[in-house]
């Protein structure tokens, strides 16, 4: 590393509160730090001048790749026309007019109106508030509960926070808050259904009569509302066994519970259709939008409201007057205007079919690297997304033990090879989200290199006899 970067870290040492971080140890200098500087494709750049492939596309969210100059002026354009007013009391700006019919247009049939924000966090906020909101209008207010999944991922704010149903999410934060639930996980490995004797379609009724049994358990005149990734990101990157959401469906529409479907992952081509609702044959109430919706060029998310709840919000507004809910920044022109250049690059480069062809490529490509290695006891995904889970002995669908920390060192062993995939927690799993722009070239060059950084840590875990002799791959 140059004493230029290493001069910039201590900096940022001194400065800067890091998400997801060990803070002492970063703070201290006893954990390591980098700085980005550009980036270019599936590719970005240190201030060394390393190159890495982000396998990961930074948080699932640069869809379009890097360094797309297209994005940039139509930010400039736009900033030099008009940056910023607010958008309360009936203010607009272009860009938030034609993107919010480029929105709607993509989501199709039942979905009337978008409503802006920054992250994801705040846009399930702001479909917390909704929910209260249309129950309260409709003479309801007992009916607030929502239920959301072991192991999703919604944000990390109080409610959102409450609404993700992973431990370090919740631990040491006093979550979740009272009146959100937590039901099923559609995960079929990690519940070795097989071993019980349960096909996917019978794991996924599973997975519906314990949503039930929760809503019968809480009175389904408390239960307002459930939430879900079409597939489970941050929480393992798992798609629903079959039949699942029909199964789900089949008991909301039973207790007139509203759909959520947080689209943050999944929008806008990342499973090789414009929503995971598509694939999946959801027909949500709301949806969540943010990350592929810019591609993270600008901050910017939405929430996307179905005919059935607008109804009910405007009658809400003709009782009550206009609606206690807004943020300063929400339809903002400049991430508007990245967000139209954006959709116009997945539209125009035909990245949604991309994420479908190349990413059938790579499921094929991380099967025949990894379906029968000696650690890896699962590989999945759908379009582009995967993961690999680590296994002590994969038959028996075993485990490793938290303390060896199988899936942080295959990660880091992945960063060696110049290669960026994501730890991600509760398991031993490592994930991977390219940008849609990805190549089948790229697609080999990413299973090669991740295929060296398991195999690194499988001989590492023999000669540490963690796992037998014969698991080695040398």
């Amino acid at each position: 590393m140059n004493q230029q970067h290493r001069d910039l870290i201590e900096r940022d040492r001194k400065v800067t509160f890091h998400a997801s971080t060990h803070l002492r140890d970063f703070a201290h200098g006893d954990a390591p730090g980098r700085v980005i500087t550009g980036g270019k494709g599936i590719h970005i750049v240190d201030k060394d001048g390393r190159e890495f492939i982000d396998g990961f596309a930074g948080l699932y969210c640069v869809n379009i790749g890097y360094g797309r100059t297209e994005v940039a002026e139509a930010i400039y354009q736009q900033a030099l026309e008009l940056s910023y007013y607010h958008t309360y009391v009936g203010h607009s700006n272009e860009p938030q007019i034609a993107l919010s019919e480029k929105i709607i247009e993509l989501a199709g049939p039942g979905m009337s109106k978008v409503y802006y924000g920054l992250g994801g966090s705040d846009a399930n906020e702001t479909q917390l508030k909704i929910v209260r909101y249309y129950n309260n209008v409709l003479g309801r207010p007992q009916k607030k509960k929502v239920i959301s999944r072991q192991r999703g991922y919604h944000g990390s704010g109080l409610a959102t926070g409450s609404l993700t149903g992973l431990k370090a999410f919740h631990d040491q934060f006093d979550l979740p808050l009272a009146g959100i639930l937590h039901t099923e996980a559609p995960y079929y490995y990690h519940r070795a259904a097989e071993q019980e004797g349960m096909s996917e379609r019978e794991f996924s009724q599973f997975c519906a009569q314990k949503l039930e049994e929760m809503i019968l358990a809480e009175g389904p005149d408390t239960v307002a509302a459930f939430i879900g990734e079409p597939v489970l990101g941050t929480g393992g990157i798992v798609p629903p066994p079959e039949g699942y959401w029909e199964a789900i469906q089949a008991v909301l529409a039973k207790y007139d519970v509203l759909l959520i479907a947080d689209e943050v992952v999944c929008g806008f081509g990342r499973i090789g259709a414009d929503f995971g609702s598509h694939h999946y044959g959801i027909k949500p109430d709301l949806i969540t939008v943010a990350k592929g919706l810019t591609s993270a060029y600008q901050p910017l998310s939405g929430v996307i409201v179905g005919d059935r709840v607008w109804s009910v919000l405007e009658q809400g507004t003709g009782q009550y007057g206009p609606i206690g809910h807004g943020w300063t920044y929400s339809g903002h022109a400049l991430g508007c205007a990245a967000a139209l250049a954006n959709l116009a690059i997945i539209e125009r480069e035909g990245l949604t079919r991309n994420a479908a062809e190349t990413g059938a490529y790579l499921q094929q490509q991380m099967q025949a690297a990894f379906g029968e290695h000696p650690i890896v006891g699962n590989v999945r995904g759908v379009g582009m997304l995967a993961a690999l889970e680590f296994s002590i002995d994969p038959a028996k669908r075993a485990h490793f033990d938290a303390a060896h920390k199988v899936g942080p060192r295959i990660a880091a062993a992945a960063l060696d090879e110049n290669l960026i995939a994501r730890a991600m927690p509760q398991g031993d799993i490592l994930g991977f989200a390219p940008p849609l722009v990805a190549t089948r070239a790229e697609v080999d060059e990413i299973v090669a290199r991740a295929e060296r950084a398991v195999n690194k840590v499988t001989d590492e875990l023999v000669r540490e006899g963690v796992v037998k002799a014969a698991m080695s791959v040398s």
